[in-house]
């Protein structure tokens, strides 16, 4: 069982291959679970591992607009929408009219993460994305995550570098061979993630 609070910023970790990002996936909704049951109240906006959820063949303002589209965005609100996604992501005109497929791996983690924090969502799921781009962008992203969290919306986090857990998390748990092996504050997870790890604290 793991439960995580209203308004909490969660973190999640764990080695390659422990169970983290399946987790996030059925959190999202994009697959069920064999056993057990997921809930969630509120409006979930994904940010899961660089690309998924955009369309390669489509441009960077189309993908904008099917994302929005299917968070649940009235299309009279996507004027606001593309000045936050052009701002946010620091791409240009001629980028966001360019197929995606055409994207470096920084540019798409631009544009996915200005995607999903155009508006606040009540919970904002984010996967591994922050390893991925320069450290200016690093910092506007974590920038944007304290608004969202001050505007109480409940973050999970995923990754598998403990000091990104440690910046922005209330409380953390450790996954390994799919299952959650410990629930904590983040200096506990911390100690037993690199205990698992073989590091000296």
């Amino acid at each position: 069982d793991l439960q995580i609070e209203a308004g909490e910023c969660f973190g999640i970790i764990g080695r390659n291959g422990s169970g983290k990002s399946t987790l996030l996936r059925l959190l999202a909704g994009i697959v069920e679970p064999t056993i057990g049951t997921v809930r969630i109240n509120g409006h979930v906006a994904p940010m899961l591992a660089l690309g998924v959820g955009l369309e390669p063949e489509m441009s960077g303002w189309e993908n904008m607009r099917l994302c929005r589209m299917l968070m649940g965005n009235e299309p009279r609100d996507m004027d606001s929408v593309r000045a936050y996604v052009a701002t946010f992501s620091g791409l240009s005109e001629a980028d966001l009219e360019m197929q995606v497929k055409r994207y470096s791996t920084g540019m798409m983690a631009r544009l996915g993460f200005a995607i999903a924090t155009a508006t606040d969502p009540d919970v904002l799921l984010i996967d591994e994305v922050l390893a991925v781009g320069d450290v200016a962008f690093q910092q506007q992203c974590y920038r944007r995550i304290e608004e969202l969290k001050a505007h109480g919306c409940t973050i999970v986090f995923v990754t598998h570098i403990l000091g990104e857990i440690q910046r922005v998390c209330d409380r953390a748990a450790c996954m390994e061979n799919g299952t959650v092996v410990l629930v904590g504050g983040t200096h506990e997870v911390g100690v037993h993630y690199h205990g698992l790890l073989g590091i000296p604290v």
